[in-house]
């Protein structure tokens, strides 16, 4: 097999696994490699395809994309519980590297394939594309430096999905590419940079000694020990996971439809508008990411997940409200919205679980939560889709934006705090069994 690492033995000054050289390697690794992924995810959605709607069809050609690449990233997520838990770290850069190929040749084939069936392109292209996280993040987790290495990670949900779209639409507008070519030639484009940014991420050190005792070691899951974990600790586990739920199906929905939802509040002929609020959006989410690296004690800082998750909440559904009041223009509601949004997303994807494996001292590894938390989320993701579709055809895609906004902040707010009562709970009490023990063997 060919060995894709840098060196054989790593240099002196990327070896310390806490030292600034270590942190700004692996973070600016893991941060590239995701980012480049997105150009093979998302620019697509920018294309309205209107020349493409079929009268027979009873969504319109984009939707049916939409919905075929959600569907894909569902079967990758569901398969992801078992194939992330149980994947040998020799494999990773292999799948990687596989997995984004795939996708490529998935939108090669979408250009070449008559409309209509190449909407089942769009189905392989999400289906090889669904683990990449889970395949980076397994490089950073179990660290002492997880957290900051998870903040710069997750600026990518945010930067890249703007950035890659603002470079479909120049394709289109500035080169003249075909909009069914552009998806491909804008994956081809990022294809030498996922390359190297994939060869940096897999020379990483794995976690040290030091590492494990401070965040538990981390190692792959059997099915039996999954279902073990899951069955411990299900009701708030089911809490958190149906709140992610909401928060995914709402993130993509303003993700897929955000050319419409920009066209409607006047800002449909500015390319530039999506890395305009994707810059602004990540200032405040890298603010709010910050204070959690601060927290060092594992369960401090695994019940203050839950507090910024409910921040984010707030400021979702504040936000909306001042912009129906007219207190924010519509470009300060979208940045704000946004940032209330990926605070709550978020620590689900670098955070949550993480800290909640170190904070209640299991064996295990975050890849298995992340994903079971995944697969129900592009349940959302669908949900919500076929919701807007089928159920509420009348209203505009800004309309049913701004009234998801309070149905989402309302039932995932309940969700969260009942997720939080209950690991308080949990927590506590085995604390109080282990004290008893400590007591009893001491006497």
């Amino acid at each position: 097999m060919i060995n894709f690492r840098l060196w054989q033995q790593p240099p002196a000054w990327i070896d310390k696994a806490s030292g600034v050289g270590f942190v700004l390697f692996a973070a600016s690794s893991a941060f590239l490699t995701y980012f480049s992924m997105y150009a093979f995810r998302k620019p697509f959605s920018v294309n309205s395809y209107d020349a493409y709607n079929n009268s027979d069809w009873l969504v319109s050609f984009k939707v049916a994309l939409i919905l075929a690449q959600v569907f894909g990233y569902l079967c990758a997520k569901l398969v992801g519980v078992k194939v992330i838990a149980e994947m040998q770290p020799s494999r990773r850069v292999y799948a990687i590297l596989g997995m984004i190929l795939s996708a490529e040749l998935a939108l090669v084939l979408f250009a070449l394939t008559p409309n209509g069936i190449n909407v089942v392109w769009l189905f392989v292209n999400g289906l090889s594309l669904g683990m990449i996280w889970g395949l980076v993040f397994s490089y950073l987790e179990g660290r002492k430096t997880t957290e900051i290495l998870g903040a710069v990670l997750s600026v990518t949900f945010i930067l890249a999905s703007g950035l890659v779209r603002t470079v479909g639409q120049w394709l289109v507008v500035e080169l003249d590419v075909h909009e069914l070519w552009m998806p491909a030639v804008t994956g081809a484009v990022f294809l030498p940079l996922l390359f190297l940014s994939v060869l940096c991420l897999n020379s990483i050190p794995k976690p040290t000694q030091e590492d494990e005792l401070a965040r538990q070691k981390r190692a792959p899951m059997s099915g039996k020990a999954r279902w073990q974990f899951f069955k411990r600790y299900w009701f708030g586990i089911l809490a958190l996971v149906l709140s992610f739920l909401l928060f995914t199906g709402f993130r993509d929905f303003r993700d897929n439809f955000s050319a419409e939802i920009w066209h409607a509040l006047g800002y449909g002929h500015e390319p530039t508008i999506f890395a305009y609020a994707g810059i602004r959006i990540a200032f405040f989410v890298l603010l709010a990411m910050a204070a959690l690296v601060l927290i060092k004690k594992n369960r401090t800082a695994f019940f203050a997940n839950h507090y910024f998750i409910l921040l984010g909440i707030l400021l979702l559904a504040g936000s909306t409200y001042g912009y129906e009041s007219q207190w924010l223009s519509s470009k300060a509601w979208m940045v704000l919205l946004g940032a209330g949004l990926y605070i709550s997303y978020i620590p689900y994807n670098c955070f949550l679980f993480d800290r909640l494996i170190s904070a209640v001292g299991s064996t295990a590894n975050a890849g298995f939560l992340i994903y079971l938390a995944d697969s129900a989320g592009y349940i959302g993701s669908v949900g919500i889709l076929l919701y807007k579709t089928f159920a509420t055809p009348e209203l505009s895609w800004l309309q049913f934006f701004v009234s998801a906004c309070y149905w989402i902040s309302a039932i995932a707010g309940v969700l969260v705090i009942s997720a939080f009562i209950y690991f308080k709970t949990q927590l506590l009490s085995t604390q109080k069994i282990s004290t008893r023990n400590i007591e009893i063997a001491s006497s």
